[in-house]
């Protein structure tokens, strides 16, 4: 995990912005028959998500050290995971990103069927399966239908870039793909088996699903859904906009009435997530800036909530926030950390929350005014859920029968605590180390938007 870390973090660092577009190209000849290969590449929107995806999977690894339930098996899956989710974000091959897609969603089933919480694990990882495969199968038909009309014999994504596909087709084609993998990224209404999936997974796996796998549902949905149908997707926007918009509002709402932690965060991020896609959805610089800042900030910020979350529930054996209380003073790292990720999800400034959503909200107000002081709402709900979970499990009198049950936290665990805040403050005192990197990926998207 170490040297994925590393890997990932030299790739960010040595990605050149001022020649922008893909980088780092491998082509290897699979099926030359059916134009399948094995091509990689990374831009200024997918970097990021490689230096997230290797983030996530460190800490995860170091917070899951003392799992004592087959813990071969368990990082063995866990690694297979990653390897599917750094597939997708670098995969300039249509059928190659499928081939990851699914790789990426198989061994959730069993991470979470196995080593997850036993009183929902089989329900909630069988829904889950259940809504990813149909969403996928979806956008797979809409995938083939693509390289069949271009008559290119090839599943290379940037040579269909080029297929300037009749506007009828894209029009029908559009939402099928869109949808279908926007369902891994919780668009409302089928964002269901989004909350269940978090609260059954052990803490590394919640961490690397609302971290990680719910960027691959928007990425590919970028990717593949706007990225190569175009006049499909200024044609639907208006539709994809209204979901969102949805998303941000009612998620807020949803988590604030949360009693679980768990289930609180794993709504908070079903209305993150919803700024994602509306970010997508605006078709305007801004917006879509701010959405590929917004997968990475959400992705550390739900990685810590989750990191804190698993290391309370390890030592209290509760999650019901009217049961906690006091947990600041044995564990002040966890009660910082917490803290900082609170104030990350209500967008303050100086934090990557700010950096990320403030854009977002400029491309927004572009397109339709009203909808963005509607979307503005959920900052305000978003405030009031974090600052109730903080005050009720961190402050106050600590009950009784947790005297002495609280030991504090190991030292790798604070190591993991510290990188994940680290990296939202320091993005959000210094968004340049980011921004214009996600900017010139966009503006390969906004060329493509504007040829259409």
């Amino acid at each position: 995990a170490s040297f994925a870390v590393f890997l990932s973090v030299w790739v960010y660092l040595s990605y050149d912005q001022a020649a922008a577009g893909y980088q780092f190209i491998e082509k290897y000849s699979w099926m030359p028959q059916f134009g399948i290969s094995l091509h990689l590449g990374v831009d200024g929107i997918s970097t990021p998500l490689v230096l997230l995806t290797g983030v996530v999977m460190f800490t995860g690894v170091i917070i899951s050290w003392g799992i004592e339930d087959r813990p071969r098996e368990f990082f063995a899956f866990l690694f297979l995971l990653a390897s599917g989710v750094f597939g997708v974000f670098v995969a300039l091959d249509l059928f190659m990103l499928f081939f990851f897609y699914e790789i990426a969603v198989f061994p959730m089933y069993l991470l979470i069927a196995i080593w997850g919480w036993v009183k929902t694990r089989e329900y909630a990882a069988m829904k889950l399966t259940l809504y990813l495969f149909i969403g996928s199968v979806i956008a797979l038909v809409g995938a083939l239908a693509m390289y069949f009309e271009s008559g290119m014999g090839t599943f290379n994504m940037l040579t269909l870039e080029t297929a300037n596909f009749s506007p009828e087709f894209q029009k029908i084609w559009f939402l099928p793909v869109f949808m279908g993998f926007a369902v891994l990224g919780g668009i409302w209404p089928f964002h269901n088996w989004s909350p269940d999936g978090h609260v059954a997974a052990p803490t590394a796996v919640s961490m690397f699903h609302a971290g990680v796998l719910m960027k691959l549902g928007a990425f590919a949905a970028l990717r593949v859904g706007i990225m190569l149908l175009p006049v499909g997707a200024k044609e639907w926007s208006w539709l994809i906009f209204a979901f969102a918009t949805v998303n941000v509002v009612y998620g807020a709402f949803i988590a604030m009435t949360q009693t679980d932690l768990k289930y609180m965060i794993g709504f908070s991020s079903v209305s993150h997530m919803g700024l994602v896609v509306l970010g997508f959805s605006t078709l305007t610089a801004d917006g879509m800036t701010g959405a590929g800042v917004q997968m990475f900030s959400h992705g550390v910020m739900t990685a810590l909530f989750f990191a804190a979350t698993g290391m309370i529930y390890d030592r209290a054996h509760t999650r019901h926030i009217p049961e906690l209380g006091g947990m600041m003073k044995p564990l002040p790292w966890v009660g910082t950390a917490f803290i900082v990720g609170g104030l990350v999800s209500m967008g303050m400034p100086g934090f990557s929350g700010f950096v990320a959503e403030f854009p977002i909200f400029m491309g927004v107000w572009q397109v339709t005014p009203w909808v963005a002081i509607l979307a503005v709402i959920s900052i305000v709900i978003t405030a009031a859920y974090i600052m109730l979970a903080i005050r009720r499990t961190f402050f106050g009198e600590m009950p009784a029968a947790f005297e002495g049950h609280i030991t504090p936290i190991k030292a790798i665990d604070k190591i993991a605590l510290v990188l994940l805040a680290g990296l939202m403050i320091g993005l959000g005192m210094f968004p340049s180390i980011m921004v214009p990197m996600v900017a010139t990926g966009v503006e390969n998207v906004l060329r493509i938007l504007g040829g259409a």
